[in-house]
């Protein structure tokens, strides 16, 4: 059967170059599986990425090295950066690249084995895109190396003052290249369609300790110079800097974490069952290829949960709840050294195959480790959370797992539908085919398309020339079609029923209902997940009841920042003015997008945008860059 978007020619070619690319792989797993290559493949290179100036279909950098010293007082990387590029036209006569609010010094090419000054252009600036810059080639040029710095309001990069520190002593730096921040980093080919190789040097004050997504001694002496090596090939926002006053603490021979001192203990201790998820990925889908995986605490402005840096996760302190109940995090993080570190989408428009499988992943993961009920609570959130964003989407289409081609920023492609719908789609094609048979595929899968970027329709050939013609009556073309080019969530998704959830339910309609009095709900053996469910299925609540909760549980103030994001959810659509000065406090100290752009947000539609602007101007320098913009605009500043 052949599915649609398939059609004719351009599907038969695209099946054959699969065809080719998992011999090819097979052949290297047979071998030596731990040793990276790049598997070359003939499928015909399309420019498909709105988000690149990069002709990325002429040719394709292959190598970066970074020579840059980290100058806290300016707040700009200044250095280097040397590119190595492989023709695919072998008459092209330029390599186009992005950049970002950088200065370039000078230009050269590098010619037989001469260093040779070299003509440049950049283009227009862009507020999303930057600019492109432009270098002739001639045709024995083999290399490119401009002398560049980066900007103090790199949106790729936050300069951190001691005083933003716990430490306070020092100044921090760390960046989040995802998706289009790397070319305020770097001049680099700032697309997922390609991927280097990369080598730093990176020069620092003597007391800081600087990290990269990359080959590195954590036991490497204080001494301000210091060099990386990546050598397995990833895509350009995959690279990550940190440099501040961080220690590390290992977990065992191979996974550590790093972070400011007065965190490194209590980090260590709640990831601790970090390699308890490795060795569950690795019986699931195969080896680890990484090397070292090591975890980064980093300061509270981090405005994620987690980001996927090979080898280095960068990772927010409001997981540490001291339960191990938010390590679901790292799981998922852990989980894209397979899904979207070792494949990738090849362009936003697909960012389901990265973050969907990466759902899934970590979903298994955790039944693996915690038993089917933790999983299903898990399931169960994350739907409620799908729903929401489908029902507040601005268009239909943002509600598809193929993005349509005018999405407007790259952003617009990490809603829950990239994560849920595709952690969902993943369930129905296992319900569908059985585990049985769709763990080994995914596993192929991996190891066929690892260290490449694909799109969703090379997914779908191959789950159709792997799996489906072998079990042709498990799927329809209706219902794949549905799933991933049509909005909204089919009717063939799992609904998950936790009896944990069912529980939940009915203590909180006891209460509700005025049978029990709060204090009276059970709650000592609640996990975080129970505590999520009953907090956001309450009803807007009167002043007495929020009173009576925040009494029997002191919810205002929690700890736990997940419980505490969902209480103060509530407090604001209720106006429970005994909860906003700890939210005031929450919005200053917390610098995660999931909780703070809702937040404000929320402050907006319920009548407090006055309190919601005075909190961040107080809060903003605190901030990320990526937060400042999206708060910015949630606010409409």
């Amino acid at each position: 059967m052949t599915f649609p978007k398939l059609i004719g020619a351009s599907a038969i070619a695209l099946t054959l170059g699969l065809a080719a690319c998992g011999d090819q792989a097979a052949i290297k797993s047979e071998t030596n599986v731990e040793t990276p290559a790049v598997v070359e493949t003939v499928r015909k290179i399309t420019k498909d990425d709105k988000f690149t100036y990069a002709n990325y279909d002429q040719i394709q950098t292959t190598h970066l090295d970074l020579d840059l010293d980290v100058n806290f007082d300016a707040k700009v990387l200044d250095g280097t950066a040397t590119i190595d590029f492989k023709r695919i036209n072998p008459e092209v006569d330029e390599i186009v690249l992005d950049t970002k609010d950088l200065l370039i010094k000078a230009v050269g090419v590098k010619r037989g084995e001469n260093w040779v000054p070299a003509e440049y252009s950049l283009g227009e600036d862009d507020e999303l895109l930057g600019q492109k810059l432009t270098i002739p080639l001639a045709e024995d040029a083999t290399k490119v190396r401009i002398g560049y710095r980066t900007s103090p309001e790199a949106e790729g990069l936050q300069w951190l003052s001691p005083e933003q520190t716990a430490g306070k002593k020092y100044p921090y730096l760390f960046s989040q290249a995802q998706a289009i921040n790397a070319r305020t980093m770097a001049p680099v080919m700032d697309t997922p369609a390609v991927r280097i190789t990369y080598t730093a040097n990176l020069r620092t004050p003597p007391e800081l300790i600087a990290l990269m997504s990359a080959e590195q001694d954590p036991y490497t002496p204080r001494d301000g110079d210091y060099s990386f090596r990546m050598d397995q090939p990833i895509p350009a926002y995959l690279l990550a800097i940190a440099a501040g006053d961080i220690n590390f603490k290992p977990i065992n021979d191979h996974i550590g974490v790093y972070s400011e001192q007065y965190i490194l203990d209590a980090s260590a201790k709640e990831f601790e069952e970090t390699p308890l998820m490795e060795g569950a990925n690795e019986r699931l889908y195969g080896p680890y290829r990484w090397g070292r995986y090591d975890l980064i605490v980093l300061p509270p402005s981090f405005p994620f949960g987690g980001m996927e840096n090979p080898r280095l996760s960068f990772m927010t302190p409001t997981l540490i709840a001291g339960d191990k109940s938010l390590t679901n995090v790292v799981a998922h993080e852990l989980a894209h050294s397979w899904s979207g570190n070792l494949v990738t989408n090849s362009s936003w428009r697909d960012a389901w195959l990265n973050e969907g499988f990466t759902s899934y992943v970590e979903n298994r993961v955790m039944e693996d480790l915690y038993g089917k009920d933790r999983a299903v609570m898990e399931q169960a959130l994350g739907l409620a959370d799908l729903k929401r964003d489908i029902a507040g989407a601005e268009r239909p289409e943002l509600t598809q797992l193929k993005l349509p081609a005018d999405i407007a920023h790259p952003d617009d492609a990490f809603s829950q539908v990239a994560y849920v719908k595709g952690q969902f789609f993943l369930m129905f094609l296992e319900e569908r085919f059985g585990r049985e048979h769709f763990d080994p595929f995914l596993k192929d899968y991996f190891n066929t398309f690892a260290f490449e970027s694909v799109t969703t329709e090379d997914f779908i050939t191959y789950l159709h020339d792997k799996l489906h013609v072998n079990f042709p009556d498990a799927l329809t073309r209706e219902e794949l079609n549905e799933w991933v080019y049509e909005p909204g969530l089919p009717d063939t998704a799992a609904d998950p029923q936790s009896d944990a959830f069912k529980n939940v339910e009915t203590q909180s309609a006891a209460w509700l209902n005025g049978d029990v009095k709060a204090a009276d709900i059970k709650t000592a053996d609640w996990s975080t997940h129970e505590w999520l469910h009953f907090l956001n299925g309450l009803p807007e609540l009167n002043e007495a009841q929020y009173a009576e909760l925040d009494s029997a549980f002191s919810l205002t103030g929690t700890q736990n920042a997940e419980t505490a994001f969902a209480w103060y959810m509530q407090a604001i659509k209720g106006g429970y003015e005994p909860a906003f000065a700890e939210l005031d406090k929450f919005l200053m100290s917390v610098g995660r997008g999931k909780f703070i752009y809702r937040l404000y947000d929320a402050l907006k539609s319920n009548g407090q945008a006055d309190m919601a602007n005075m909190i961040f101007a107080r809060a903003k320098a605190g901030y990320h860059p990526i937060a400042q913009r999206r708060i910015s605009s949630v606010l409409g500043n």
